[in-house]
């Protein structure tokens, strides 16, 4: 168990503004159908359901939405996803892993060969860069919820793996099995989660310059706004001197 500074920029994760929130909502309704499709449709005996409900209320999903996206695995209206793994490798050989829902294989495909393509990237085979990346369990608490050594000291009571903490959270890593069990212990100690959800963790992190990054952003970018694509995994790392001209 080692507790460290949260590396931001070793998995993307971008600020939700208003303007996107409705996207976001789709995408997490997206998620609890497939959910309930998958097992009952009641969270209480559905693991899965009950870390999509419980992520849809950390984002402020209205209860009527959340109701609504259940009540969706039911129906007759001819709606199936399939859940598909993409993998392939973005600017400067940074490694990176796309997960989707979609009703159409082929229009996802296409659309994602072509995010890589006109990013500087290469869409690959499955598995060819999985092999860098580990699956595992990730529990998200906001900076408020106390200090670095009390989350520390929860996780390690609660059989977590790993803690890492920044000013904006506190990230505890499980086995991907453990991932619910290791939830439920928290939740006792330090309440509600943000999210709780299984991610490709990567190993290594490919460094790239902000030349690199701004291409890999913008191919990051345009992925997480496909409709079809739930999250993007990349391994790359910069300097803060490289992220601060990218943001300048």
């Amino acid at each position: 168990m080692a507790g460290h500074s949260h590396a931001k920029n070793i998995m993307h994760r971008k600020g939700k503004s208003d303007a996107a929130r409705s996207k976001v909502f789709s995408k997490l309704a997206r998620e609890i159908t497939v959910a309930a499709k998958m097992g009952m449709p009641d969270p209480a005996f559905n693991s899965r359901l009950r870390l999509a409900v419980a992520n849809a209320r950390a984002q402020s999903m209205p209860k009527d939405n959340i109701d609504r996206a259940i009540k969706k695995a039911s129906g007759n209206d001819g709606e199936n996803f399939d859940e598909i793994r993409y993998e392939g490798y973005g600017p400067g050989g940074v490694a990176i892993i796309v997960e989707a829902l979609t009703d159409n294989r082929n229009r996802t495909a296409s659309n994602v060969r072509s995010y890589f393509s006109k990013n500087g990237g290469a869409l690959g085979e499955t598995n060819s860069v999985g092999f860098m990346f580990d699956r595992v369990g990730e529990i998200t608490y906001k900076a408020a919820v106390g200090s670095e050594d009390k989350v520390m000291e929860a996780a390690i009571e609660a059989g977590a793996d790993d803690v890492e903490s920044d000013e904006e959270g506190h990230y505890i890593y499980t086995s991907f099995e453990a991932m619910v069990e290791v939830s439920a212990a928290l939740e006792k100690v330090l309440g509600e989660a943000e999210s709780v959800k299984a991610i490709w963790k990567p190993q290594n992190s490919t460094p790239i310059d902000a030349d690199k990054g701004a291409t890999l952003m913008k191919l990051i970018e345009t992925l997480e706004e496909d409709d079809d694509v739930q999250n993007v995994y990349a391994n790359y790392e910069m300097s803060d001197e490289d992220m601060a001209k990218l943001a300048g």
